[in-house]
């Protein structure tokens, strides 16, 4: 027997459970807005993950001068931020002690009233935008924020304790089983990409002949390689090619993200985009392009890219040109494997800004012979291939899982399902 609904009044909750209420915030709850006062609090913060204790001595974020007017908050207290309304369920209910930003919003459900039920309905008001629609400010990304005010008179159901609780504790265990899959399946998926990671390395560094003689490379990173291989340095096989768009003749402007490069809009008004372009490097197919800036920020940055067109790219990267027959797409796969392994970040000592060409010239490379270059590619493009669909699954059931998760708490929430 399904249950017998009616209209909300309110557009983004829709239809309740007949017996159901709508209230507002100050109906439920009370701003917790005093102040700590407190010597050496322990000092919270909010992250989509939940309140998190801490640790002010590694010096990361913003360091407050005094933390004497933080705002306290209880185990049970529920924070939101009311700063951040786009980019994900920014509230949570605290599992510890402590003091937080007065920044953010502390409530505390009155008696009758269960905060964790309504942790998951604020959640479902962040991932529809909800409260981003009544936000203010300068713009979208400059201070638009909620406020107290328009929170307090802000929509919100009125289940029984009772529902509530029965809600609460149902979501809880549905919730905590989901995250479980979804963190399996990220865990896949980082597995995927170090085996992916490995089966580059072994093939551009030992080739695809288990049973081929070897010798010691010489190359700490690299051990021991194919016989028959040659090392070079970078300036023995390529050239750092300095081509400028003098006379604006190329207009098909590049950029290099996440190790790949692609095309940009030149008319694009968004972004860091010169006058005009005169000082960029115009660039060929097959040529290889280096970001070795920012070296001290040691990330999985993916610095290396190969062009598949003929464009212009911001000579503040290092474009390479071959000087001789070889595969450059073997060699994007190896420079891409030295990345990965902290190679270009090594040579900086990380706290260098960046190489110039004069410092790179002299990396060691491997030279294997071309028809083993086009074979370690071709290799490595099917296999690569297989394993990115395997990602893409991955990442497609981790898609399907967040979104089933935030309709089933939206359902639960506003009793369109009842537990």
């Amino acid at each position: 027997m399904s249950r017998e609904m009616k209209d909300s009044g309110v557009e983004w909750i829709g239809e309740i459970p007949k017996d159901w209420k709508i209230g507002r915030v100050k109906n439920v709850f009370i701003r917790k807005n005093e102040k700590a006062r407190q010597e050496n609090p322990t000092i919270l913060s909010l992250a989509r993950s939940g309140v998190k204790v801490r640790d002010i001595s590694t010096g990361e974020g913003q360091i407050a001068e005094s933390y004497y007017n933080y705002n306290p908050v209880e185990i049970g207290d529920l924070l939101l931020n009311p700063m951040d309304l786009y980019s994900g369920a920014n509230c949570s209910i605290s599992k510890v002690s402590g003091v937080i930003s007065p920044a953010y919003i502390n409530l505390k459900a009155k008696k009758g009233y269960n905060s964790v039920y309504y942790d998951y309905y604020f959640k479902t008001q962040y991932w529809a935008m909800a409260l981003f629609a009544h936000g203010k400010g300068v713009s979208y990304d400059n201070r638009w924020t909620l406020n107290a005010e328009i929170l307090f008179n802000y929509y919100i159901t009125l289940p029984k304790y009772h529902e509530q609780e029965k809600i609460a504790n149902f979501l809880d265990e549905k919730v905590a089983e989901i995250d479980r899959l979804i963190d399996n399946a990220k865990k896949s998926i980082e597995e995927y990409k170090h085996y992916k990671q490995s089966v580059i390395t072994e093939a551009v560094t030992k080739g695809l002949d288990p049973n081929v003689e070897m010798k010691d490379s010489g190359i700490e990173w690299i051990e021991e390689i194919p016989k028959d291989w040659g090392i070079n340095i970078i300036n023995q096989i390529f050239s750092n090619l300095k081509n400028k768009n003098v006379n604006l003749q190329e207009k098909n402007l590049l950029s290099l993200s996440y190790g790949k490069i692609i095309r940009k809009n030149i008319k694009d008004n968004t972004g860091l985009l010169p006058k005009n372009f005169t000082g960029y490097n115009i660039i060929e197919k097959n040529d290889i392009v280096l970001r070795l800036t920012d070296l001290q920020n040691d990330h999985k940055s993916l610095r290396v890219g190969r062009a598949e067109e003929r464009g212009i790219i911001t000579s503040a990267y290092i474009t390479l040109r071959p000087r001789r027959n070889i595969d450059t797409r073997y060699y994007y796969r190896f420079l891409h494997t030295f990345d990965i392994h902290k190679g270009f970040y090594g040579m900086g000592s990380g706290v260098r800004q960046g190489l110039n060409f004069d410092e790179l010239k002299y990396l060691k490379i491997l030279n294997p012979p071309v028809h083993e270059q086009i074979k370690i590619f071709n290799y490595l493009d099917l296999k690569c291939n297989e394993i990115d669909d395997l990602i893409s699954k991955k990442e497609q059931l981790v898609l399907e899982l967040e979104s089933y998760k935030k309709s089933l708490i939206y359902e639960y929430v506003t009793g369109k399902k009842e537990v």
